[in-house]
C-alpha cells in the first residue's frame, strides 16, 4: 500500500517528496527496506526527500540533516546531521531522544536528502 502510494507521487515527477511517518505500522525488517528504497529513489531520480519521522532507527540510518521541534514553544531546538547531535548536542529533549529513542517534548524529526 505504501509503495502504490510512493509510485503514484513519482508519476508525477516531483522535485520533492514529503514522507509522514513512512514507517509507523511496519515492522523493523520492512521499516528498514522502505528507508533504503527512500534513499535509493532520491539518489537515483535526484528528488530530494523531507521524512517525518519519529522512528530513530530510520533517523540514525539514512538522515543527512535533522530539525527537533518544540512542540509546547514551536521552535526549532536543534539542526544539524543526526549523528552529530548524537555527539554534541546538550539540549536535554534532543538528548533523550537521540540516546533512549522517546521523549515527551520531540514530536518531529525530519531528514533531507538534498539533490
Amino acid at each position: 500500500q505504501k509503495r502504490a502510494a510512493l509510485a503514484r507521487a513519482l508519476a508525477l515527477d516531483p522535485e520533492i517528496l514529503l514522507f509522514d511517518e513512512p514507517s509507523a505500522g511496519l515492522d523493523p525488517i520492512s521499516a528498514r527496506r522502505l528507508d533504503r528504497l527512500i534513499v535509493h529513489l532520491s539518489e537515483s531520480l535526484g528528488i530530494t526527500a523531507v521524512i517525518v519521522t519519529h522512528d530513530l532507527a530510520s533517523l540514525l540510518d539514512i538522515g543527512t540533516n535533522s530539525i527537533f521541534l518544540d512542540t509546547e514553544t514551536k521552535t526549532i531546538i536543534a539542526k544539524g546531521p543526526p549523528d552529530m547531535l548524537l555527539k554534541t548536542s546538550t539540549h536535554p529533549t534532543v538528548r533523550d531522544f537521540l540516546t533512549r529513542g522517546q521523549s515527551s517534548k520531540s514530536t518531529l524529526n525530519t531528514h533531507e536528502r538534498t539533490r
